[in-house]
């Protein structure tokens, strides 16, 4: 099986089974048994016609006589295929795009159809003047209009261009080091005895930079030197300022990077609740600790909405990473844009609810930390505001973060574009002191 096929596949199931496009093209590599080069250059070739999806459909229509929803599905998604190699990767001549697009059709779509398809990529390439880019930036860079003008209201006119672009970026992973274990540069060397690149983070200690290969392929991820996540996710934890001997609530975990950093901030000394609503992610969660040796955690199934009466009180911290949007992550996962954005309403009634709930769970003096992977106003900062008005016992807390972030006021919003992280939402929140 060929890269170009396993990208197609996973791009026919995210249209047909309205799959995740990270968690399809996972198991599809698995399954055709994808080296590390071919892995790769199927995940460019999928995520790449995802985040240029719209712009895509708008230079393959300048060449068609039929609409686009005429075409059979299958030879539109190889289509898109083909111009993506064509216009974005410098390096697959033009002749290979092509011919395997013709052969895919051939193979996956009719033959009658294969003919079609050469005629349009053929006269593509003989008129390169009418693949321009367009002056609208929903079509530029493929977000729809609704979304262009959402992120519009919350970011600002002379950000959101830059936001756009951002989005279709393609991050490197970022390797939390496991510090109780090794250190960054003695993983930086079993990483390049493998023939993987990686640097220091340019302002997070204990971070690697992944320039080449897979992280979860490794000997030294096998062996528990490290896990897979955000800067952002790590800097809420720090947020938190979690400290050995506390007793912590990780009340939405799965799949557990949050509760292994807050391990690694404790020293593994303490007790660490990792809470998910999903049964089956817990195992998810336990295999991590398993594989990076924490004996702090334990993971249950809780509902975060649910009230458990035994837990009052108990918790010296709360970390809340509640249901959000999602719209923080556009880069990693390209499909988010496309969400129906009025499925997103009910969104901050849940975390109204999740938050209103954990903030029983801590204790007087403790904290409580929310936060979310959205960038909108309406998830973040109106639901922190609506909260404190409600629990005058609480108050927003200042903090301060590596790479010289500051967040006097107690919240804090991340942007890919002026961060290089994830799009990031961070709130402290302190409990009173009970009275005397």
């Amino acid at each position: 099986m060929s890269a170009r096929d396993t990208a197609l596949s996973a791009l026919i199931a995210c249209r047909r089974q309205n799959a995740w496009s990270d968690g399809a093209l996972r198991e599809l590599i698995r399954r055709d048994r994808l080296d590390q080069r071919d892995a790769a250059l199927a995940a460019r070739l999928c995520y790449g016609v995802l985040q240029n999806r719209i712009l895509l459909n708008h230079w393959i229509e300048g060449f068609l006589k039929v609409s686009l929803p005429q075409l059979q599905p299958v030879v539109l998604d190889i289509l898109r295929l083909a111009v993506y190699q064509l216009r974005f990767m410098d390096k697959v001549p033009d002749s290979a795009a092509v011919n395997e697009a013709v052969n895919q059709t051939k193979r996956l779509a009719n033959a009658r159809a294969a003919g079609f398809v050469n005629g349009v990529l053929r006269n593509m390439l003989r008129n390169p003047d009418r693949l321009s880019l367009p002056q609208e930036l929903w079509i530029r860079y493929s977000h729809p209009e609704e979304l262009v003008e959402l992120l519009r209201g919350n970011v600002g006119e002379e950000k959101l261009e830059r936001l756009l672009a951002c989005h279709n970026s393609a991050p490197n992973a970022c390797l939390q080091i496991n510090t109780l274990r090794t250190d960054s540069e003695t993983v930086r060397k079993l990483l390049a005895e493998e023939g993987i690149g990686s640097e220091p983070h340019p302002w997070l200690p204990g971070c690697l930079v992944l320039q080449s290969g897979s992280p979860e392929r490794t000997r030294a991820y096998r062996d528990g030197l490290y896990y897979v996540q955000d800067p952002a996710a790590r800097l809420a934890v720090l947020a938190a300022g979690l400290e050995p001997g506390m007793k912590v609530l990780d009340c939405c975990a799965a799949p557990g990077g949050k509760s292994f950093a807050a391990a690694l901030a404790m020293k593994d000394e303490g007790w660490i609740t990792a809470c998910d609503l999903h049964p089956h992610k817990i195992p998810l969660i336990e295999k991590g600790v398993e594989r990076l040796g924490f004996g702090s955690i334990r993971a249950l199934s809780r509902d975060a909405g649910e009230h458990f009466p035994e837990w009052d009180g108990a918790f010296d911290a709360v970390l809340a990473d509640v249901p959000c949007s999602g719209l923080g992550v556009i880069r990693k996962k390209p499909d988010i844009r496309y969400k129906d954005l009025n499925q997103l309403q009910a969104l901050p009634a849940l975390q109204s609810r999740i938050l209103d709930n954990q903030s029983a769970y801590v204790r007087p003096g403790g904290v409580l930390l929310y936060s979310t992977c959205t960038i909108l106003r309406r998830e973040n900062e109106e639901i922190v505001s609506a909260f404190l008005e409600a629990h005058p016992d609480y108050s927003a807390e200042g903090f301060s973060l590596p790479g010289v972030l500051q967040a006097p006021d107690g919240m804090l919003t991340l942007l890919p574009c002026d961060h290089g992280t994830d799009g990031f939402f961070i709130a402290k929140l302190r409990k009173s002191k009970a009275p005397g």
